[in-house]
């Protein structure tokens, strides 16, 4: 890649005063660019403090008409898709943005989960963005442009079809620059779709912390949070006694007194303890996994009313609602020593005393929503999931709500995509995390490259039972046969007790293992798309409705 081009541009504060700057070098810092083959590093030596309220890299870019351009959502649940050259992205509701900014409703943490905070939804056509990296696609020809660390500063990557550019902005808010520091490390990676990701996470160094597919059942997609001892010994009797291999068997949301008091189980529910639980698991020859969220609480937690303290505060020293969950939740911080003690005994108890192996952490992005300690949204996120790893060990991760980067390989599987509905139909979305069996799918498909590179994919359960659903049973083999093209965690949430035998034998196909190579996925006309596959050194197609979930196979 030709770097000669790049030109920058920053509004920042200094003094007292706000300055704009087209120059890498004045009164107040001088930024050093330098080029290594496909990379670029800038690097800031400040003259004095700098805070900066824009920091912009732009690259000359010319896309051609049949351009289709990829754009990688916040975190795990953000919608992420390749569009094509003329569209528009998705649109995000408008109650997300009036949410912003009156302080009544955005006190329930509504659209928190995603990036509206701090970045504004773009509505015109041919300007598409995303974070940390996206890529540009003629046929079987990719260009990745990314980010190799985002403990600078969240990277948002934007391609501007009309003025030919690709934009490079640093999310910096909340950072004074006193000292001289890394500010972009960055990769322009041309290549087929494989050897252009293969090279780009060589160049990040991130391995992957395993290549074992797993399978399995939660608890979470069938009875939520009303999940009792006897559901779970019921279940898993019925998984014990069918014909399929089940490696783990995983207790969701609802075991614990409140959110944040993961050791205080509930009695009424869960008289025998947690322990027990994974004991019995373990004698069915599964491994045992458990839900928690480390970093959040509610107010009525014991946690929270004995430490509040230990948690996110806005300006005015107040705590600081994190998200809608739960009638509103809160979110520890992680540079508190109490706070890292008492995550780090839930972990000693839950992955030593009770004998739990894989934990799967969830609404993750509470940790980083607001930057503090004079550190950006991406350096909390990268300490966050550095703790996350210590505190578990070499113990299975799977993360869940999670800004993407921060993650990689930090976890041994990552959700990529919103939870799943029980029914097909999209409907109006307020935040681009909202649950939705199309947006799923969608980004099973389009952040497949994460696979085996960052993580193993978790495209979040499959369902086949009848009852306490609304997919009919096409839509629902449908979601189960792109799992198992696309994902490497195979999780169902049914009581397979009640399985028809065509039930079972889907399931036992899903489950099996199957040599996939991925020819070409992508929309073939709106709202179609088309899937070519070899499975086993067969070539197959798969070609559906994303809107409607009819298909032919």
């Amino acid at each position: 890649m030709d770097f000669k081009n790049l030109s920058f541009s920053a509004v920042y504060m200094a003094n007292g005063k706000e300055h704009s700057t087209q120059s890498l070098q004045n009164e107040h810092f001088e930024i050093t660019v330098t080029t290594e083959k496909d990379c670029l590093y800038a690097n800031i030596t400040p003259k004095t403090a700098v805070t900066f309220k824009k920091l912009c890299f732009k690259l000359p870019y010319r896309y051609a008409k049949d351009s289709k351009i990829f754009v990688n959502g916040y975190q795990s649940w953000t919608d992420s898709f390749e569009y094509s050259v003329g569209e528009s992205m998705h649109e995000l509701s408008r109650l997300t943005e009036f949410c912003i900014t009156k302080n009544p409703i955005k006190a329930i943490g509504l659209p928190k989960s995603g990036d509206s905070l701090f970045h504004k939804f773009p509505r015109k056509p041919d300007f598409f963005y995303g974070w940390s990296y996206g890529y540009v696609r003629r046929g079987e020809d990719v260009t990745i442009f990314g980010s190799l660390d985002e403990r600078s500063g969240y990277t948002c990557v934007s391609f501007d079809v009309q003025n030919s550019a690709v934009i490079i902005e640093k999310e910096l808010e909340g950072v004074s620059f006193d000292k001289a520091k890394n500010l972009l490390s960055f990769a322009v990676i041309n290549g087929g779709y494989d050897e252009a990701f293969d090279r780009y996470f060589e160049k990040m160094g991130v391995v992957c912390q395993t290549n074992k597919r797993r399978t399995g059942y939660t608890t979470w997609y069938n009875y939520y949070g009303n999940i009792t001892e006897q559901i779970v010994f019921r279940d898993l009797k019925s998984i014990s006694e069918l014909d399929a291999e089940f490696d783990c068997f995983q207790i969701d949301d609802g075991y614990q007194a409140a959110i944040g008091d993961w050791l205080i189980t509930d009695k009424k529910k869960f008289p025998g303890g947690m322990k027990r639980i994974a004991d019995e698991i373990h004698k069915n020859n599964m491994e045992a996994g458990l839900w928690l969220a480390p970093f959040a609480a509610v107010k009525s937690s014991r946690v929270f009313k004995e430490h509040p303290d230990w948690f996110i505060r806005d300006k005015n020293g107040k705590p600081y609602n994190t998200g809608h969950n739960w009638g509103g939740f809160y979110s520890m911080d992680i540079y508190n020593e109490s706070a890292r003690a008492y995550i780090k005994n839930v972990f000693d108890t839950v992955l030593n005393d009770w004998g739990f192996d894989l934990v799967k952490l969830d609404f993750l992005y509470g940790a980083c929503v607001m930057p503090m300690h004079n550190k950006s949204r991406g350096e909390i996120m990268c300490d966050a999931m550095d703790f996350l790893r210590e505190c578990c060990g070499d113990k299975l991760i799977l993360g869940c709500g999670v800004p993407m980067m921060p993650a990689f390989g930090k976890v041994d599987y990552c959700r990529i995509g919103s939870d799943i509905s029980l029914k097909w139909k999209r409907s109006k979305h307020i935040t681009r995390e909202d649950v939705s069996t199309p947006h799923a799918v969608s980004n099973s498909i389009f952040r497949r490259h994460l696979d085996g590179r960052a993580w193993q994919n978790d495209p979040d359960v499959f369902l086949l039972r009848d009852s306490n659903i609304k997919l009919n049973f096409e839509q629902r083999k449908l979601l189960a046969k792109v799992n198992g093209i696309f994902g490497n965690l195979l999780f169902i949430s049914d009581n397979v007790s009640e399985y028809t035998q065509q039930q079972k034998n889907v399931l036992n196909d899903t489950f099996a293992e199957k040599d996939i190579i991925i020819k070409s996925a992508e929309f073939s006309k709106p709202d179609i798309m088309e899937i070519k596959y070899a499975e086993n050194g067969d070539n197959k197609n798969l070609r559906f409705n994303i809107r409607t979930g009819e298909y032919d196979d």
